[in-house]
């Protein structure tokens, strides 16, 4: 497992990097060529437009013919005055036929500003409102120029050939990303989604990987647990089978205790083992009654006073006065007193030092467990409510069990509607603080 969670970890990672690269090089290709096609369109349109402007009213003329002979006065006339685009239509007349062209050429939606100039002397130059001002910004606007000519060939004599159309686009390449938006945006929520189940992925694997190691902890502890106490029953019953010791009639019930107490401490870690099943399966039943916490906590204090004598170390309470009723359940609330109690006891050092506070605040009653033993380091202290984990001690080999003692405690307490949290510091100790409802 150490040596394939990597190899999956990178493949995975190269796989994602690979795939970004070709999504941002398919969006560069798309983009160029959707700007390849819009540009097509608005050459193709230009140029009907310059068509459109030249041919339509191109056989108005300013002066009335008698005949088709023009005198030479008269052709000098139409050469020097003849009618420009600008004095033929007004300003919405030509935008609506550049409007009615880039419909038939799929630009129903693109923006536009126009302007005719000319190099006639009677000429003015026709522009739309915002054309000047949106000239001015070169760089997101795409300008097309086009000379109005009249076609080979036609009848349209009365137009300039010297008048120049100009079509400016604003703001095109905001356009063509507009074009693409449900690309891009698909684009980004599939890769979005990709990398999410990465993640998750990578986040499960190191999970399955913890779970390994707290599942192989488990099975060490377990087993160093229940040898221990057989091998101290197996050496009982050798001695029972001795004829001196069964003729001696106290030797007779040493061992016999012996067994009785290894069998119960065996009995008792099945039973924690069954208990954290249970947890499990959420169907531990909390028998609540209105109860006295502090009578509560006492009784939990008489089962630790003999640990705590027999490390020399001192156990000092501070219980508050007044209603210090609680909806418990008499066993667990005993019980996961118990189990702070005892963790203070199994990771202390020397001149061991408990102290219990109780404090009754409003509709809350507050618990306190304080000890100046080794302490945790901020990763354990995260941890110590993970069923299984264990927190290393160092130098002190003496602590056992299966690190489910303050999983319990943290689900007895949540189960009465309380809350716990930890502070601790390394080499100074530890404290536990505990919050209850007060019962009305």
């Amino acid at each position: 497992m150490k040596r394939i969670f990597p190899v999956i970890t990178i493949l995975i990672l190269l796989s994602l990097l690979g795939l970004i690269f070709f999504q941002v090089l398919w969006l560069k290709s798309s983009l160029e060529s959707q700007e390849q096609k819009f540009n097509e369109q608005l050459i193709n349109a230009t140029s009907l437009i310059s068509q459109s402007l030249v041919e339509e009213k191109g056989n108005l003329m300013p002066f009335t013919r008698k005949n088709n002979s023009i005198i030479p006065s008269e052709k000098l006339q139409l050469e020097l005055f003849a009618p420009t685009i600008s004095q033929k239509f007004t300003r919405d007349e030509i935008k609506q036929i550049i409007r009615k062209v880039f419909e038939k050429h799929n630009l129903k939606n693109v923006s536009f500003e126009f302007s005719i100039s000319s190099s006639s002397l009677v000429s003015e130059e026709l522009a739309s409102e915002n054309f000047y001002k949106m000239q001015t910004d070169t760089l997101n606007n795409i300008q097309y120029v086009i000379p109005l000519e009249s076609p080979s060939g036609s009848n349209s004599e009365g137009i300039s050939q010297e008048e120049l159309l100009t079509i400016l686009i604003p703001h095109a390449k905001s356009f063509i990303w507009q074009g693409m938006t449900w690309f891009i945006a698909g684009a980004v929520l599939f890769t979005l989604i990709i990398m999410c189940a990465f993640f998750i992925t990578v986040r499960a694997l190191l999970k399955q990987k913890k779970l390994s190691e707290i599942k192989s902890d488990f099975i060490n502890n377990m087993t160093h647990e229940f040898k221990t106490p057989l091998a101290t029953i197996s050496l009982a019953v050798d001695a029972l089978k001795n004829e001196k010791v069964m003729g001696d009639r106290e030797k007779m019930n040493y061992f016999t205790g012996i067994i009785k107490e290894e069998n119960k401490r065996m009995n008792k870690q099945v039973e924690t083992i069954l208990q954290a099943a249970l947890l499990d399966k959420q169907e531990v039943q909390l028998n609540l009654k209105k109860l006295h916490a502090h009578e509560l906590i006492n009784s939990a204090l008489n089962n630790i006073h003999l640990q705590v004598e027999e490390k020399q170390g001192k156990l000092e309470t501070n219980l508050a006065t007044g209603n210090d009723l609680v909806m418990a359940d008499e066993v667990h609330f005993t019980n996961l007193i118990n189990n702070l109690l005892d963790n203070a006891v199994k990771y202390s050092k020397d001149n061991l030092k408990i102290l219990l506070t109780s404090q009754i605040t409003g509709k809350e009653f507050k618990l306190k467990i304080e000890d100046n033993g080794i302490g945790m380091n901020k990763e354990t202290l995260s941890r110590i409510f993970e069923k299984f984990y264990r927190a290393h001690t160092g130098n002190i080999h003496n602590v056992k069990g299966f690190g489910l003692g303050l999983s319990y405690v943290k689900t007895m307490v949540e189960a009465h509607q309380g809350t716990i949290r930890a502070e601790s510091t390394p080499g100074k100790g530890t404290t536990f603080f505990l919050s209850f409802p007060l019962s009305k």
